[in-house]
């Protein structure tokens, strides 16, 4: 049986400058920076794509005159890029560009970001905010499991210190952090701390798929998708997530939100043939620290209640058998609104497995996995991509 995603190739990544504040900037001329280095990271030019995807995808047809193009506004980061090979392999495009961009969102600096504030009756009247939804996840996981704080911590101080050392990251330098750290943060919301979770902050970044056949000229080793997949249980930050909710899909096999992105990570790896144990590096979404331990359980690299045991060996660290989050993801290196911050998962993942990263490269990386989202959220998405063609 062909791999569905045998032919189409991601040939271009790029991140811009990342800071927690881009004078002179707006999220579509980042966007557009975004999508001409991911373009000149690919060998390409404007007059090659014929396809463009983004939650900015209109105005970036427009003013890189990319028309007559395809455009979707599909801004979700994993199915974005899953879409666009997808445009690839059905012989709708040959060159598909996804860009993300932020820039002049966040207003007032002391608030949650934006687009995770409550918004309805639902949830405003009991004070819902992002920190609270995941929170509710994790204190039942710790309640149920005996997860501790000290594993939180540990999990957040791993990827803070990933950031410490990679000079892109917003908080390059601000480290090393020790668990203590972690943990000596004013609270949040319970088990949470300010370092146990993401900072919010300004920047752009851009993806190029090609068809197989056009990889072989250009400048970059092409990183090939190897599976994919997302699940959802509801609309994000409208409902308290609830660990046992479960839904009425037959393919569900009973999961519970709790563990949500377990059928999408079960479906990649069949996809891809491949097993946990043969994932090189784990580029996992890091909202909040529970979500790394949540994640290793749900997507099959450990039992059920033993992801925090599982973090403390040292197994997540570099240079351990599955290094977590290596840039340091939306704690450290940058959080800059929804589709950006998505995409850049997506973007490490496919440094790692062709050997250019810049920071925490894993020596002989040939899989990944990438993540986005989590439990707090109601959804997670999932993508293997490799160094081979499948």
């Amino acid at each position: 049986m062909t791999h569905p995603f045998r032919d189409a190739a991601i040939v271009g990544v790029f991140n811009t400058m990342q800071a927690r504040a881009l004078p002179g900037h707006d999220s579509v001329s980042i966007a557009i920076e975004g999508a001409l280095g991911a373009l000149g990271d690919a060998g390409l030019e404007t007059t090659d794509v014929d396809a463009v995807i983004g939650d900015r995808s209109g105005e970036l047809a427009y003013e890189l005159r990319l028309g007559p193009c395809r455009r979707s506004l599909n801004g979700l980061g994993i199915p974005a890029v899953l879409e666009a090979a997808s445009l690839i392999t059905t012989g709708q495009s040959q060159v598909v560009l996804v860009v993300g961009g932020s820039a002049g969102v966040y207003t007032e600096r002391a608030s949650t970001a934006p687009w995770t504030r409550p918004t309805n009756e639902f949830v405003v009247s009991y004070g819902m905010f992002t920190a609270v939804e995941f929170a509710l996840m994790a204190k039942r996981h710790m309640l149920q499991f005996g997860t501790t704080p000290e594993q939180l911590a540990t999990v957040a101080a791993t990827i803070r210190n990933n950031g410490h050392v990679n000079p892109e990251a917003v908080y390059f330098g601000r480290g090393p952090y020790e668990p203590q750290d972690i943990l000596s943060s004013r609270p949040i919301s319970e088990p949470f701390h300010l370092l146990d979770c993401s900072t919010t902050s300004e920047g752009g970044c851009g993806l190029v798929l090609a068809a197989a056949d056009r990889t072989a000229d250009l400048p970059q080793a092409p990183a090939w998708i190897l599976g994919g997949g997302s699940d959802a249980y509801g609309p994000a930050y409208q409902h308290a997530p609830i660990w046992d909710f479960v839904g009425k899909s037959k393919s569900g096999d009973g999961i519970p939100a709790g563990y949500v992105g377990r059928r999408a990570a079960r479906a990649a790896f069949s996809t891809a043939g491949l097993r946990p144990d043969d994932v090189d590096v784990c580029e996992f979404y890091d909202p909040f620290s529970f979500e790394i331990i949540r994640q290793f359980e749900a997507f099959g690299f450990c039992p059920d209640g033993e992801g925090g045991p599982f973090v403390m060996d040292g197994a997540i660290a570099p240079g351990g058998r599955f290094p977590v989050t290596t840039d340091g993801g939306t704690m450290s290196f940058a959080h800059p609104g929804n589709s950006t911050q998505m995409l850049q998962r997506v973007i490490r993942a496919v440094q790692q497995v062709r050997g250019t990263c810049a920071s925490a490269q894993v020596p002989g990386a040939e899989v990944a996995i990438c993540s986005n989202a989590g439990s707090g959220a109601l959804f997670n998405d999932v993508l293997l991509v490799g160094s081979g063609r499948p």
